[in-house]
């Protein structure tokens, strides 16, 4: 039996599977674990999360442990970090699940401006629909997943056609 065949018994840290699923995007860009990334503010606070951003890990060639993770910091924040830097490799460590940090190396300069836009309003489902997709989705019993696929087909057909 390989380990793949094993079923995980108890907890699992999420940053293992999530990894998996992230590493062809993440990786080509130098950082291995995007879900580090992505999960931040979840890993060190939102306090820490409003004025750091994770670069990259690098690891001791051959290696998966003892690695140097890279944060980017504002300028005003470095030394609150330097003090702070013993919990965030605490944390980054816990949330994969292993010692894949050991040490944390901080570049100050300015953080990327963050996307603030309102997000666009939902498409208004037609409650009257025709055809045979419609007959089929009002033989559903799920009222959840009669909406859900009800909200799916008025995006669609909103859509601009696109061949």
């Amino acid at each position: 039996m390989n380990k793949d065949d094993r079923k995980a018994h108890g907890l699992v840290a999420v940053g293992v599977p999530v990894a998996k699923v992230t590493r062809p995007v993440f990786g080509k860009r130098g950082f291995i674990h995007g879900a580090l990334a992505a999960d931040w503010p979840a890993i060190v606070g939102s306090l820490l999360a409003g004025h750091t951003l994770p670069l990259r890990i690098r690891f001791p060639k051959g290696e998966r442990t003892g690695g140097v993770l890279e944060i980017k910091v504002t300028s005003g924040f470095a030394t609150q970090l330097q003090y702070q830097a013993p919990l965030v490799i605490e944390r980054v460590n816990g949330y994969f699940g292993w010692k894949a940090v050991a040490d944390v190396k901080l570049r100050q300069g300015p953080l990327p401006k963050l996307d603030t836009r309102k997000p666009r309003a939902k498409p208004a489902v037609e409650t009257q629909n025709s055809g045979p997709l419609s007959a089929a989705i009002e033989a559903i019993d799920n009222p959840d997943l009669k909406a859900a696929l009800q909200r799916l087909g008025a995006h669609l057909v909103s859509r601009p056609n696109q061949t």
